[in-house]
């Protein structure tokens, strides 16, 4: 008789005691970053010996450790992460790396990392005609988006082959925009959601017209109970909280409750404790989004303010005597927000002693900036005895006094091939115009449908480009369409994930290039594409002038590069009843955007243009081989600013 794995109860742990409160409340496996290369940049994370001691620690105990380098690699940073992975495998011991670079896997198999290899969900993974070429990349699991319905994560785990699992969110902070395909927070300051510096602007009060609130602040993920049709799915091993920058009474608390939602899901009694707990935990409004697809919610909430924490008050007194009235007692230790966490200004305060329900907790002396009367009080994290005595327990255990060595690992880099001659131009529109130029090559956006409107005599010299995302219930339609397309003669593609290629039926007959939301900024990365057979590249438009510089000279295929146009903000399945498409909204600064639905994808754009055409001579002596110009449809009310749109040229793309 076959016996079923149990399904892993994956916690996060952003530092050492939300690590071992993890480890009490008896989750299966936790992920967690370092200082460097990790999606969450804010959260404190581990140092090499924290992590060596942690890691054995949960070995003793039967937990596995997954550790996060997701984020998005320059060049330079190749030989300092190639170094790291070496001194990973050999000082801590991880069973996992989670990974979204596609040049992290072959990276980490020449630093001889051992473990399993985890993509990320800001890679995009969950086409399902692509997940061959994810298993060929030498990735044991994929991370799969957040926006997938049951009915969706089925049909992917119905088509994974074998030795490839799937891990799947069930708690935690959710993104408007879909994961590896926002570019908001570097757009707007350089600081890459990419590279784990997002500044969140999604969370920020935007205005249209007389309305000013939070349209794109989305609740928190909480499947709770709905977890129990997802048991039921082979291929899904592993269930997520999100939350590395979240404290140890979170991660207790949520790991606890689905622990005993996968146990005891069945008894009512276990499931009401469980709902109990998950309230207890201190996260915001709970949503079940998409995953009910016949019954999806909209996790945005439309209201003034979304904040995480439970609120036990408002301040009162005056501005130099400020004070809070706690509607529930408090204990020593416990954290309190005040004011809201998405707007400038809040601050986080430790309390010294137990303050009773109704006391009185000064707030003005020696806690931080006078606080405004009137703002919200929020318990953000618990410090309970009983946990603090677990986690006390447990760090008797760890032994931090352990050697540590340095590597002098170098990472072998792909031959380059060098470009000769001028580069070609290119544009890409969403509809062709009516004249065309005759100096460059054209390009079209395409959803199903918009090949109808093009003439038979240029449609085989068209570059397709595919959208940024393509949702597994869209498969079916697209593979369709892109089938008649070749059988009349298309032969030129642009991808926005590599995984697309699958949905070809022959893609040898064809010529593809990786788009600019294949976010490449490496050259192994770069080696890994000519491998699954593109022709071409597009660099990420986020690199900075060193990366865009120094990447020609160093790739392993001809590489293309955005040089004027409006590069969407991000791409979304979800959009606020209340904003208005195609008309302005305004920024906290006076900024200006706007949104409009193409296909299954709600795009944001903002109202100026990438523009590095001052830099052309630059990047044609730097070896680009095709310099391509968006053209976006701008709404008639949306009026386009004047203003150097060199995105990070002159940042250093944090």
């Amino acid at each position: 008789m076959e016996i079923k794995k149990k399904i892993e109860i994956l916690a996060p742990a952003g530092d050492i005691d939300s690590f071992l409160a993890a480890i009490a409340a008896g989750a299966d496996a936790i992920y967690c970053g370092l200082k460097n290369f990790s999606a969450r940049m804010e959260a404190e994370n581990f140092s090499l010996t924290e992590l060596a001691a942690l890691t054995e620690l949960a070995h003793a105990k039967g937990i596995r450790v997954h550790v996060a380098m997701n984020n998005l690699l320059k060049t330079p940073e190749l030989d300092q992460a190639g170094r790291l992975i070496h001194r990973l495998q050999t000082q801590v011991g991880p069973d996992a790396l989670i990974v979204q670079d596609l040049g992290l896997p072959a990276l980490a198999r020449q630093a001889g990392f051992k473990g399993e290899l985890h993509l990320s969900t800001l890679a995009n993974g969950g086409t399902i005609a692509g997940l061959p070429q994810i298993l060929a990349l030498g990735v044991d699991r994929l991370v799969l988006p957040r926006e997938l319905s049951i009915d969706e994560i089925k049909a992917v785990a119905a088509g994974c082959p074998e030795g490839l699992g799937l891990e799947v969110f069930v708690h935690g902070a959710l993104c408007y925009a879909v994961s590896g395909r926002c570019y908001w927070s570097s757009y707007l300051g350089g600081k890459s959601g990419l590279r784990g510096r997002c500044v969140q602007p999604c969370r920020r009060q935007y205005q249209q017209k007389s309305q000013k609130t939070s349209f794109f602040s989305c609740d928190d993920l909480s499947l709770d109970v709905l977890v129990r049709p997802l048991s039921g799915v082979d291929k899904a091993c592993s269930w997520k909280i999100e939350g590395r920058k979240k404290g140890p009474h979170y991660v207790y608390y949520t790991v606890t409750a689905y622990r005993m939602l996968r146990d005891a899901g069945d008894d009512p009694a276990q499931r009401k404790a469980a709902l109990g707990l998950l309230d207890m935990a201190l996260g915001r409004p709970a949503s079940h989004y998409n995953f009910l697809g016949h019954r999806p919610s909209n996790p945005i909430a439309d209201r003034e303010q979304t904040a995480s924490g439970h609120m036990v008050g408002k301040v009162q007194g005056g501005f130099k005597a400020a004070y809070v009235s706690p509607r529930e007692p408090l204990k020593s230790g416990d954290l309190l927000r005040i004011g809201y966490e998405d707007q400038a200004g809040h601050q986080t305060v430790k309390i010294r002693r137990d303050i009773p329900k109704g006391g009185r907790l000064e707030l003005a002396k020696g806690q931080g900036r006078p606080a405004p009367q009137g703002a919200p009080v929020f318990l953000v994290d618990r410090r309970e005895r009983e946990l603090q005595a677990l986690i006390a327990d447990l760090k008797k255990d760890l032994a931090f006094d352990r050697p540590t060595k340095e590597s002098t690992f170098s990472p072998t880099l792909p031959r380059s091939v060098r470009r000769k001659g001028k580069p070609r131009e290119m544009d890409v529109w969403r509809s062709l115009p009516a004249r065309l130029g005759n100096q460059s090559e054209q390009a079209v956006w395409l959803t199903p449908g918009v090949e109808r409107n093009i003439s038979r005599n240029i449609f085989g010299r068209i570059w397709w480009w595919l959208p940024p995302v393509i949702w597994p219930g869209e498969e079916k339609a697209w593979t369709e369409c892109l089938d008649n397309m070749t059988r009349l003669g298309a032969r030129q593609f642009v991808l926005n994930a590599p995984w697309q290629m699958g949905l070809f039926g022959k893609p040898e007959r064809q010529t593809f290039w990786a788009g600019p939301m294949c976010n490449t900024a490496n050259p192994l990365a770069l080696a890994e594409l000519a491998r699954m057979g593109f022709a071409g590249a597009f660099v990420s438009p986020e690199l900075d002038r060193q990366g865009f510089l120094e990447l020609p000279a160093l790739s392993p295929l001809p590489l293309g590069i955005l040089v004027k146009g409006i590069h969407p903000l991000c791409v979304s399945r979800i959009r606020s009843e209340n904003l208005r498409e195609r008309e302005p909204f305004q920024s906290p600064k006076g900024e200006q955007f706007w949104s409009r639905t193409y296909g299954g994808l709600v795009w944001t754009f903002p109202n100026w243009e990438i523009d590095l055409s001052e830099k052309w001579t630059e990047l044609e002596k730097a070896g680009y081989a095709l310099l391509a110009r968006l053209h976006e449809p701008v709404p008639e009310k949306v009026s386009i600013k004047e203003r150097q749109g060199l995105w990070n040229w002159d940042l250093k793309m944090l």
